[in-house]
């Protein structure tokens, strides 16, 4: 149950294996590229033109398999790029979360999600195309020196050329993709600020001053789209030299090619190397690298940490949590309700990692609220150990690192925004918490209410309604780690699973959810199911086929499992 750490040594030995079957089967797509053209050129010199149809038709069966065998070998390669890039993504939400939650780095919070998800996808894109270009072009101009070695002298200079060209534009490329999204996230910026206030702007008479301000935005946009065009037409230059050119070059110099020894089959083999292989090899590497190396450069520059220029923080956004731990570890733990009485839970050992999700079920009465209790530190075991991100779970920094939302939902006097803000140091701006209650569902009684603002009395809210509140107010809180006890036993299941959804996709958070239906499980990544001093653990697949308990309780006539 325990997360394993990072090693360096153990992270490099597993990229290497990765590495390595990643060129395995890279292998076969370079297979079929040489076997293409060759193919092509044998079908046509030992088989059609000399008159031997058999021969050729063979050959050309044999191009078709080759290209069956490299699809076959690229549907393998997604896999292999995937096991590549997922550990980079983890290291990345790793280091953007523990600084956010160490130095209370809202911006890292805030661009958390997409900007590591943009990464890892940029990454992958950077690997296909990277290395769909480096084996496609050994594999042709393998091909082009086994058919006739004066084919290489004819193709090589122009795509070597072309590489070099494309290869000068990629540091001034990214410079200007950087400088354009800055212009835009400003112009973005300043439009948030100003549209919402255009009837205080009239009625001020700033109209002018404000019709400047965001035009210098606007023209600060036109120059850096501008400065990014100028060296995208070198791109496509370079695009241009380096896999149209070729193509030309073995036109005209066909006649002479023919007259030192080259075969007409061996030229229209050459001419399939090209247009078939290299050039749309070429044109994805261009595009790929070009567009997406720049955005990938852009994005990690944003997610790396600042330098440390003195201790973090503190009294801000909670106490630092250690980056490395889980986000809750039980060791052994014990508890009973009396000296006499049967342990609810006895020796219990549980590690949830840092963004885990886990669902926790069982009978009514097992101990699955004692569960919770314990790790919000309300309640002592008699032994064992408890820790919330790397601190014991009842000392004062362990505090504010989990929330805990019980199922009956505490709901005070007062406008909507201050029960929202209450585990928050300061007041939440505006645009946050309402992302929050869109997120958690909670949007339409805050329209019904009249908005952030509005007062609230909590004796009209229905039960669901208090509970929907009490969930975005723990969305909000700083704490990493969320402890849900039956919190949304009074919601619809559709409401249920929208706000169990964006806890779970809560930057930085850990969902830990005693669940009041079945599909609360489902959901989760992983489930604890609690059956007196005995548990299980696993995901929803593996309990179907051991735990006797879970299939009980998964069985229609057992949704609600408490």
């Amino acid at each position: 149950m325990r997360a394993r750490g990072w090693e360096p040594r153990g992270l490099l030995r597993v990229r290497g294996r990765v590495l390595v079957r990643l060129a395995l089967w890279s292998v076969l797509e370079a297979g079929q590229t040489f076997l293409l053209g060759y193919a092509l050129a044998r079908a046509l010199d030992a088989g059609f033109l000399a008159g031997d149809v058999p021969t050729g038709l063979v050959w050309l069966t044999a191009a078709g398999g080759g290209v069956a065998v490299g699809a076959y070998g690229t549907r393998r390669v997604y896999g292999v790029v995937a096991d590549l890039v997922e550990p980079v993504r983890d290291r990345l939400v790793a280091g953007v979360v523990a600084r956010g939650v160490r130095d209370a780095d809202r911006s890292a919070l805030s661009g958390l999600t997409q900007q590591a998800e943009i990464a890892r996808d940029t990454l992958a894109g950077l690997v296909m195309v990277s290395r769909s270009f480096v084996f496609t072009a050994v594999g042709a101009l393998a091909g082009l020196c086994t058919l006739a070695p004066p084919l290489l002298l004819v193709v090589g200079p122009p795509l070597l050329a072309g590489l070099g060209l494309f290869a000068a534009t990629l540091r001034p490329l990214a410079r200007r993709q950087e400088a354009f999204l800055v212009a835009d996230e400003a112009l973005a910026a300043e439009l948030g600020e100003v549209c919402p206030g255009l009837r205080d702007v009239t009625a001020a008479g700033a109209e002018e001053r404000i019709a400047a301000d965001v035009g210098r935005r606007v023209d600060a946009e036109y120059r850096a789209a501008r400065a990014l065009a100028r060296w995208s037409v070198v791109r496509v230059a370079a695009l241009a030299v380096g896999g149209q050119l070729p193509l030309v070059l073995l036109l005209a110099a066909a006649p002479w090619l023919l007259r030192h020894g080259v075969t007409p089959g061996a030229l229209v083999g050459a001419l399939a190397y090209v247009t078939q292989s290299l050039l749309p090899a070429l044109q994805n590497l261009v595009h790929g690298l070009g567009t997406s190396g720049a955005r990938l450069t852009v994005v990690l520059r944003r997610l790396r940490p600042p330098p440390e220029s003195g201790p973090p923080p503190t009294g801000t956004g909670g106490p630092p949590a250690d980056p490395g731990a889980p986000a809750l570890t039980l060791t052994a733990v014990t508890f009973a309700y009396g000296p006499a009485s049967t342990p609810v839970l006895d020796g219990l050992d549980l590690c949830i990692p840092r963004g885990g999700h886990l669902a926790v079920v069982g009978p009514s009465g097992i101990g699955k609220s004692t569960l919770t209790a314990l790790a919000a530190g309300l309640l002592e075991p008699a032994h064992g150990e408890i820790r919330v991100c790397g601190h014991p779970v009842r000392g004062p920094r362990a505090v504010a690192l989990r929330v805990l939302i019980p199922q009956e939902a505490y709901v005070t006097t007062g406008t909507l925004a201050e029960n929202l803000g209450l585990l928050r140091p300061d007041p939440v701006p505006e645009r946050e918490l309402l992302a929050a209650a869109e997120a958690v569902g909670l949007t339409p009684l805050l329209e019904r209410l009249g908005g952030p603002d509005a007062p609230v009395r909590p004796a009209v809210l229905s039960a669901g309604e208090r509970q929907l509140i009490a969930l975005t107010r723990a969305y909000l809180s700083p704490a990493p780690l969320a402890l849900l006890d039956e919190a949304t036993c009074h919601l619809d299941p559709a409401a249920e699973a929208r706000a169990e959804q964006a806890f779970a996709a809560r930057p930085g958070g850990t969902l830990v959810v005693v669940a009041h239906r079945i599909d609360s499980a489902r959901r989760a990544r992983r489930i604890l199911v609690m059956d007196g001093p005995r548990t299980a653990y696993g995901n929803h697949e593996e309990l179907l086929r051991t735990c006797a308990l879970y299939q009980d309780l998964v069985a229609p006539s057992r949704s609600p499992v408490t």
